[in-house]
């Protein structure tokens, strides 16, 4: 028997490490911003001092900022990529996004986008810089020591582009003057890798921890919403300021907003003479604030509107339930850029589609809160949020509020479709199986710009990569899922996590190794297909081969349906897990076998019941392993 005091500290230790945070450095800025908006030239001065904590032990020679808007100008590599992709054909089609195509080669010069940096000093010293396109690199005077902070002064002008991508000015499709995204020269991440000056070509972004605060100055009649709290709501108005307060009248031409926003890594906003606003407040929650272009007499607009802002009443219970507690004051659902698209606080969407509002705001969590570079895991970003989106969909259309929105045989439809195996991602899931089919899939690793096609990269980034948390359900049973994406919040949100990161947490939780999922579902294109392959009888006893046809091992539930109308689960964990799921329905007898060794390409288990009371066998029959054949996952037995 072991002393006491051994025990207790075994037992301290133990309670140590289950609530120790990870303790990875994470650089930090602060950002003052002061912009003078010409809404005639679509022209703006700034000014940025920003303070930029060192929290790595590295010494930093360099730093590198990004120009984003640098993209919108003919010849670009953005430019360039689209044309490129434009010449190969999916499905007769050009690759390219059809948002960009080859707009960009034949923008005006008062149409292209540009970001101008005119000066830069460090700690009061003037620095050498170079700008090669959407980078800006600077060899600094003198090095930033290890934690330690210096100051960042700059003066800067940019031009709004014609709205192409995510950013610019007077969009046709909505009519919002401008959606002010990736709008100020923004410093590069530093992190456990070195820098990310990641060029502007396609995707998404990567940015430091920080804080915020935000002077824009424009014309008065402008509304503006955007990442952040406003800070002088009662002097601006436009439905911010507190109810029952008189707004003064503005003397001149120009009114100056000012946002701060704690704890992000990016800021966002847009604006418009013609914005409307409605605002929602959640119990005990944040403010939801939907502003959007108004349009004279269209009662439909103004209710799809409407209907998104008290949808996302509805759901934050769910969500914070699901997948942790939104920790900001406000957030806001704005009409403007070229479909969806997420920033902190804030989306810019360019309708009021209640899918999209929640494909947005979920991205509030897998990449607001969490800051996964989206380069290198698209597919954790967008993936996840995918899954979250479906899983929040499925909630929102089973209140009966919504329903009661419906007629029956609408109903009937809904219904129908939402009972169609597998539950909840059945799209998602066919797209997987549609690239798989094409040939044109890529592993999940490939970088984000670096996809052969647009098509690959949509599909893993969004659909592949919600199938890798259905499919984590299906591996370690889906209460334990739902308990790893809680726990994945609670240790990794603010921090940059990785893909490594996220599965330590779900092997810690459930028990079971896993990085052989992540190895196989995200570093290949190896494919799920296992078959029913013979079924024989010995000694009063069934036995039924199982042969893997794929090349990617997974554990497995077999089903067999007696003819007396029992069931029962053989449960066969995967080898590579050493460990096994919990039972997920009880009202199935489950017997768990040994597991199977992913070497082997066929397997043999035995019944205890003659093969004449066998009424049906079939493998996964939940469909959410994302098994690519399933014409031999059944076999039925006819008496």
């Amino acid at each position: 028997m072991r002393s006491l005091s051994f025990i207790l500290a075994i037992s301290l230790l133990s309670s140590i490490t289950s609530n120790a945070q990870p303790d990875r450095w994470q650089q930090h800025v602060k950002y003052t911003m002061d912009v003078n908006m010409d809404v005639n030239t679509n022209r703006f001065s700034g000014k940025q001092k920003l303070e930029y904590t060192n929290n790595s032990p590295d010494t930093l020679f360099k730093v590198f900022y990004h120009l984003y808007w640098n993209a919108f100008q003919p010849n670009s590599m953005m430019d360039t990529r689209s044309r490129e992709l434009g010449k190969i054909k999916v499905n007769g089609r050009p690759d390219w996004d059809g948002r960009v195509k080859d707009r960009i080669l034949n923008l005006k010069p008062d149409e292209v986008g540009y970001q101008k940096v005119l000066s830069l000093k460090m700690d009061g010293v003037a620095q050498n810089y170079q700008v090669d396109e959407t980078i800006l690199e600077v060899k600094l005077s003198k090095p930033i020591l290890p934690h330690s902070k210096v100051v960042f002064d700059m003066d800067f002008e940019a031009q709004v582009p014609l709205q192409v991508r995510r950013s610019g000015r007077d969009n046709p499709q909505t009519g919002v003057r401008y959606s002010m995204s990736q709008w100020y020269p923004k410093i590069s991440e530093y992190d456990y890798e070195g820098w990310h000056p990641t060029p502007y070509v396609a995707r998404e972004f990567y940015g430091v921890w920080g804080d915020y605060d935000v002077k824009i100055t424009i014309d008065k009649s402008y509304m503006l919403a955007g990442s952040g709290y406003l800070q002088n709501p009662n002097l601006i108005g436009f439905g911010y300021e507190t109810p029952g307060t008189k707004v003064p009248e503005v003397k001149g031409n120009t009114i100056t907003w000012n946002f701060i926003a704690p704890n992000v890594h990016d800021f966002v906003w847009a604006a418009d003479p013609q914005f409307h606003h409605l605002v929602r407040t959640v119990p005990n929650g944040p403010t939801i604030n939907v502003v959007y272009k108004y349009k004279e007499g269209d009662q439909k607009n103004e209710d799809a509107w409407k209907e998104v802002a008290d949808a996302a009443v509805i759901v934050l219970p769910f969500i914070e339930k699901k997948f942790g507690k939104y920790p900001y004051k406000q957030y806001s659902f704005i009409q403007g850029g070229d479909g969806g698209m997420e920033y902190p606080m804030a989306t810019l969407i360019s309708g009021p589609g209640v899918g999209t509002a929640f494909h947005e705001w979920m991205h509030s969590w897998f990449q607001g809160m969490f800051g996964t570079n989206e380069s290198m895991y698209a597919w954790i970003d967008e993936g996840f949020t995918e899954f979250a989106t479906d899983e929040v969909e499925d909630f929102y259309y089973s209140q009966p509020s919504v329903r009661a929105k419906y007629d029956a045989s609408r109903l009937k439809v809904m219904d129908s479709v939402a009972a169609l195996l597998p539950l909840k991602h059945r799209g998602n899931y066919q797209n997987y199986f549609y690239v798989v089919k094409s040939g044109l899939e890529e592993p999940l690793t490939t970088h984000a710009d670096h996809f052969n096609t647009n098509l690959a990269y949509s599909i893993a980034a969004y659909s592949k990569g919600c199938l890798f948390l259905s499919q984590l359900g299906y591996i370690i049973g889906e209460d334990t899922r739902d308990k790893v994406l809680l726990e994945y919040y609670r240790l990794w949100k603010f921090k940059h996590p990785n893909a490594n990161d996220f599965v330590q947490v779900a092997e810690k939780v459930s028990g079971v190794k896993l990085d052989w999922y992540k190895e196989w579902w995200t570093a290949t294109t190896k494919t799920i297909d296992y078959g029913i392959d013979s079924l024989w009888e010995e000694d009063g006893k069934t036995k039924i081969r199982l042969r893997m046809v794929g090349k990617m091992p997974m554990p497995l539930d077999v089903q067999i349906e007696y003819r007396n109308g029992d069931k029962e689960i053989i449960y066969i964990p995967q080898y590579l897990m050493f460990g096994e799921k919990p039972v997920e329905d009880k009202s199935i007898p489950r017997t768990t076998v040994e597991p199977w060794k992913w070497t082997h390409p066929t397997y043999v288990f035995e019944l205890k019941h003659k093969i004449i009371d066998l009424k049906a066998a079939e493998i996964d029959p939940t469909q959410r392993m994302a098994d690519v054949d399933r014409k031999n996952n059944r076999l039925e037995l006819s008496w």
